[in-house]
């Protein structure tokens, strides 16, 4: 299979969840099949959903893999359980120690049940837009949406850039 671009959506509340966004993206780099490319600045931003949860720690990750899309998630998903994360449709913006979520798969558009890409939340969430653009700032969507375009409908003061960490 040709190598293939894809971005990866980061999140922690629990724990330290600067800790556990390193923690994941040395898991990703690992694992077969996927060459880690580049890490975005991390910030933090208040919980969507219930606000009585800490502050999310968020980040995006590219990737070249020569993992289909299906296969990448799956790897995501290994990477999760590895932190603790249980997978519960109930909690569906609950904690969690890790949320890893495939943003973009090259320049696919796959929509099934279990994976929607690009991710519908691109566009919706300046804590995905953001650290995307620190990676690929004039990127085109699938749908030919610029992601600068969506950055200026997005209000992008709630979010706080975090000092580097090592």
């Amino acid at each position: 299979m040709t190598p293939v671009i894809a971005y990866i959506g980061l999140g922690s509340n629990l724990g330290d969840p600067a800790a556990n966004l390193h923690s994941a993206v040395a898991q990703l780099a690992a694992a077969p099949g996927i060459e880690l490319r580049g890490v975005s600045r991390f910030y933090a931003s208040k919980p969507m959903g219930p606000q009585d949860q800490p502050d999310y720690v968020n980040a995006v990750a590219c990737v070249q893999t020569s993992l289909s899309a299906y296969e990448l998630l799956q790897a995501l998903f290994a990477v999760e359980r590895a932190h603790g994360r249980v997978r519960d449709a109930s909690l569906r913006w609950g904690p969690r120690t890790l949320d890893l979520d495939l943003l973009l798969y090259g320049t696919e558009s796959i929509d099934t049940p279990d994976l929607h890409v690009p991710h519908p939340g691109i566009c919706e969430r300046s804590f995905v837009a953001l650290p995307l653009a620190d990676l690929a700032p004039h990127l085109v969507l699938p749908n030919g949406r610029t992601l600068q375009g969506c950055l200026r409908s997005l209000p992008c003061d709630d979010l706080r850039l975090l000092p580097i960490q090592t």
